[in-house]
């Protein structure tokens, strides 16, 4: 695994880089020619805070260009490494090509950041005023030539790092479970929760958008189906449903919707010779009653799915005397990830 850290100034990269270091092996590599190589103050500083008994004469790789990194990278893929070395996005494209590359950003508000500038600069000739504080972090992120905004918006994990102390940042990131393999190849149920998510997107249902994959024991998509109005009506985003663009509360007129739900179209789709025992349905909500009986009625072993509904007990009880099996998957965090609030992925 592969782990490229970026971000503004006084995010907190090199604190997060040490973090994998202590905590999960990983070794800490190095562009020589980078905007933030081992002699730069932050990088140092950040390193005696993390741990005051650990120095720069540790081992350590350095390397001068990207493409010598990233060889000496891949003969060597099975271990761990983790760089904040990614200084333009030719260099972030030279690490994209490697399929165990995870790129993370890390941010702070401004404010924050400018004490932690503070705090790291015990000269007095390195003490600058906010004013400069924040024309040197516009162009660090924004300037036309070198600004990392464009890099730090391709990250797949942004880290938004509030924290206090060492201990804290330390233990939000122990709960964040950066190494998660599924973050570098899906698992079976990231990657059919994905296809129904997808699938969703599809959906012409004024109402909500449901996306649904019916997946046989061989881990072979039989069907795909999202919500909407049956073939030869109008989409519902059209008008073509009269209850769900009146815009009723939920559970209100359902008698009166033409929309058929994901899991519906997904079954008829697939007809009941093409399901076979073991067969598993991933949808992206939990399935209301009407769907519920008919999964039960046509052999589905499993039910997997993401979000609740208003009628997720019901359900479950349902399943529960037809011997389905139901369960909820959380993947592991990714996109935009306030460290503060951790506690809500535990």
């Amino acid at each position: 695994m592969f782990v490229g850290i970026c971000g503004s100034i006084c995010s907190g990269k090199q604190t997060v880089a040490q973090y994998l270091v202590e905590h999960h092996g990983f070794s800490q590599i190095h562009l020589l020619d980078s905007e933030e190589a081992p002699s730069s103050t932050e990088g140092v500083v950040a390193t005696a805070t993390s741990n005051g008994a650990r120095s720069r004469s540790q081992k350590q790789d350095f390397f001068t260009t990207a493409e010598e990194l990233l060889d000496y990278v891949t003969r060597r893929w099975r271990s761990r490494f983790v760089t904040t070395d990614i200084p333009t996005e030719q260099v972030l494209d030279v690490f994209m090509r490697r399929p165990f590359f995870l790129l993370i950003s890390i941010d702070a508000p401004l404010t924050l950041r400018y004490r932690r500038f503070q705090q790291r600069s015990d000269l007095p000739e390195q003490a600058i005023s906010l004013e400069e504080f924040v024309s040197r972090n516009d162009k660090h992120l924004y300037d036309a030539a070198s600004g990392l905004q464009p890099l730090i918006s391709r990250a797949t994990v942004r880290l938004l790092n509030t924290s206090s102390s060492l201990a804290h940042l330390y233990a939000t990131l122990g709960k964040l479970d950066i190494p998660n393999p599924d973050r570098m190849r899906p698992g079976w149920d990231t990657y059919f929760m994905a296809l129904a998510s997808l699938a969703a997107h599809r959906s012409n249902c004024m109402k909500r958008r449901v996306g649904c994959v019916l997946v046989g024991r061989e881990r072979r998509v039989i069907s795909t189906g999202y919500n909407g109005t049956p073939r030869g009506l109008r989409n519902c985003a059209d008008g073509g449903c009269p209850r769900c663009n009146e815009a009723n509360g939920s559970g209100v007129g359902l008698s009166t919707c033409l929309c058929i739900h994901a899991e519906e179209n997904a079954l008829l789709e697939a007809g009941r010779e093409r399901i076979r025992e073991g067969s598993v349905l991933y949808c992206d909500t939990c399935p209301c009653l009407t769907c519920s009986i008919k999964i039960c009625q046509v052999g589905i072993t499993e039910v997997v799915y993401a979000h609740g509904y208003s009628m997720d007990t019901e359900t479950a009880e349902i399943f529960r005397q037809a011997g389905v099996k139901l369960r909820q998957f959380i993947p592991p965090p990714n996109g935009l990830i306030h460290l503060e609030k951790m506690e809500l992925y535990s």
